[in-house]
């Protein structure tokens, strides 16, 4: 894709209009806060729904991204959430990572979205050299509070967005949206874990996953542990690429969870093993758990890992 003028931004943007435009139905609360920013409050004190899961997670792509609840065959928990792009570098490299740190003081958060586009402060936008300039932006966060001042200045003053066209949709991981939105980055794992291991990323062309959509959990570890388990133990993604068939094969060998040394193991049990420090868990942990690659030139497909659906010990 070439670089557009606003076309990421533009269609977050129109994305969260429609969350506030059905924000009663959505169970989501609208405001304004500092600096005349809009939030959208999809999970902290009030209900918040799936659907508003999903809308967040559109958003964290920058609307390149179809996401929705499918029917999973398998396990003891039916639905899951299914992710599909036709553009999968940019739109989970390039806008649903969360790779903004803009934690400011005793306030943490990451942000996510096609405002780091804008921003295109993180070493991955040395890698990816798509660039946009818009007037509005969007800012997604997993987090319970809304931004302080200090991060909304520090938004606009990266991106060049004035405070008052920026939108910061946030939702904890333990309410609804959260868990949705965190599970609906099955595909996003798939591909940083791909750029990791040196695979060439403009070689991936087309990309569908799934994950499980766990039961939320008001406690902060045991949703996270939730969340995640979704996606180690209960993942899934076909990736379509460019290259050589034998690129491809080692491509899905390497891929699935089950490569990293801490594979095994209930993700919130590895947290505390590492007592809290996500950076000394092994990063190849954070990736599907099946994982099927079709080398577009040969025809062929490769296939590696195994979903464990026995791991994901939700309750009920």
């Amino acid at each position: 894709m070439r670089d557009g003028s606003a076309f990421l931004n533009e269609r977050a943007n129109g994305i969260a209009d429609g969350m506030v435009h059905e924000a009663e139905r959505l169970r989501i609360a609208v405001s304004k806060g500092a600096l005349g920013c809009r939030l959208i409050n999809a999970g902290a004190g009030v209900q918040g729904s799936i659907e508003a899961g999903l809308r967040m997670a559109e958003i964290c792509m920058g609307g390149l991204g179809n996401v929705a609840v499918t029917l999973e065959p398998e396990g003891r928990w039916p639905f899951s959430v299914e992710v599909h792009s036709s553009q999968p570098v940019l739109a989970c490299l390039g806008s649903q990572y969360a790779g903004w740190n803009l934690s400011v003081e005793k306030y943490f958060a990451m942000g996510s979205g096609p405002v780091r586009i804008l921003a295109g402060v993180e070493p991955l936008f040395e890698v990816l050299t798509y660039r946009e300039t818009a007037s509005h932006s969007v800012v997604v966060l997993e987090t319970a509070d809304p931004p302080p001042e200090a991060v909304v200045q520090k938004v606009s003053k990266a991106t060049g967005v004035a405070p008052e066209n920026l939108t910061f949709v946030y939702a904890p991981t333990q309410s609804i949206a959260g868990t949705v939105q965190i599970a609906a980055r099955v595909l996003e794992v798939a591909l940083h874990k791909a750029k990791d291991i040196g695979f060439p990323i403009d070689n991936i062309v087309e990309g569908i996953a799934r994950a499980p959509i766990p039961s939320p959990h008001p406690d902060f570890m045991t949703a996270m542990g939730r969340t995640n388990d979704a996606i180690i133990y209960g993942g899934l993604a076909h990736i379509y690429v460019n290259g050589s068939a034998k690129d491809a094969r080692e491509l899905a060998e390497k891929l699935p969870s089950g490569s990293s040394r801490d594979y095994g193991e209930p993700f919130a049990e590895i947290f505390k093993r590492f007592k809290g420090d996500f950076y000394a868990i092994d990063p190849l942990l954070f990736s599907p758990a099946e994982v099927i690659v079709t080398a577009l030139e040969t025809g062929e497909t490769f296939r590696a890992g195994k979903r464990d659906f026995d791991r994901l010990n939700w309750g009920g």
